[in-house]
């Protein structure tokens, strides 16, 4: 009969094992998903990965106009100050005026 020390080490070495099959299996199953994603142009939004929010973060896209310029220019209120903006305001105009 073996020994608690023996059995130990053998079901270490079993987990060692069965620790390198999977990620064998794991980096086997990534190659193809990596494929599959290359093939059919999959994006992290078609897989429900990236919220609405994630993909805007930076930007200003989507945003409703809150300010109109003088050549039909739109700017949100978020973000940068546009040049046609600074502009205005170096003039002597208020953001106010180009409020929709």
């Amino acid at each position: 009969m073996a020994s608690y020390l023996e059995l130990k080490a053998q079901a270490e070495k079993l987990l060692q094992q069965a620790e390198e099959i999977r990620k064998q299996e794991v980096a086997t199953v990534v190659a193809e998903i990596k494929a599959k994603i290359a093939q059919y142009g999959i994006t992290a939004r078609d897989l429900g990965f990236a919220t609405a929010a994630a993909g805007k973060k930076g930007t200003t896209e989507g945003a409703v106009a809150k300010f109109r310029g003088p050549n039909g220019e739109s700017w949100s209120g978020m973000g940068r100050q546009p040049q046609w903006l600074k502009d205005a305001l170096a003039n002597g105009r208020k953001k106010e005026d180009f409020a929709i």
